[in-house]
């Protein structure tokens, strides 16, 4: 699917205020004085009504709490009323992840920062902090190495993973914070939102999605938003 679907409301159909006053009959000799504060009582629950139900209108359209990622197993994410394809890990998704299992790890996490190809995209929108991608930039998969599970600057003298590459997976990518608080060996490295292949092909772990949608998903998310995975 390329783009999201939108989440739509049910337009509510309010009368006009002249329908909610009763006409006075004819051969009515009912008092003017009180056919007016009846007028009033109806136009001040209407307003009371409008206000209660553009309230609730409004609260529908936001949100309840952080605005969150929530991606389930059968590779769809949802994010603000939107609904986007997006491919995860070849071994499937797991509550108890190892490094090299090639497992999308369940759970609810936050997204640290963005990274960006300046040479390939401009920066995205978002209120996440971002930066330009260095092309010695590295993320090391080594786990009994001290910097496992964190940015690296290549040569580096244990393994790592070249965040720099000739396609176009990593043009953009957004660290989860998976692993990070604190890092336990061997659970697992390097878990990112980043660009699907064109058939969605699975990943190493990583959630991958298409790239306007991957912007979007940017434009929504903010500095208390998580992505929460569903086993």
């Amino acid at each position: 699917m390329v783009g999201g679907d939108s989440t739509t409301f049910r337009s509510l159909r309010i009368k006009p205020f002249h329908t909610m006053i009763p006409r006075k009959r004819r051969g009515s000799h009912s008092d003017v004085s009180n056919n007016g504060e009846h007028v009033n009582t109806v136009l001040s629950r209407r307003a009371v009504l409008t206000t209660a139900g553009a309230a609730g209108f409004l609260m529908a359209l936001k949100d309840q709490g952080p605005r969150d990622l929530v991606v389930s197993a059968n590779g769809f994410a949802c994010i603000g009323g939107l609904r986007f394809r997006c491919a995860l890990g070849a071994g499937g998704v797991r509550t108890t992840k190892r490094e090299g299992d090639g497992a999308t790890p369940a759970g609810r996490w936050p997204l640290r920062e963005v990274f960006y190809r300046a040479d390939r995209v401009g920066a995205p929108k978002t209120l996440l902090s971002r930066r330009a991608l260095r092309k010695n930039d590295g993320w090391c998969d080594a786990p009994a190495d001290p910097r496992y599970n964190q940015s690296v600057s290549l040569p580096y003298t244990a393994s790592a993973e070249a965040l720099w590459r000739t396609d176009r997976l990593y043009d953009l990518i957004v660290v989860v914070g998976y692993n990070d608080g604190p890092v336990v060996r061997g659970a697992g490295s390097a878990i990112f939102l980043h660009i699907a292949r064109k058939n969605y092909a699975p990943t190493a772990g990583c959630i991958a999605f298409k790239r306007p949608d991957l912007l979007r998903i940017l434009s929504l998310i903010d500095r208390n938003s998580h992505v929460v995975v569903k086993a």
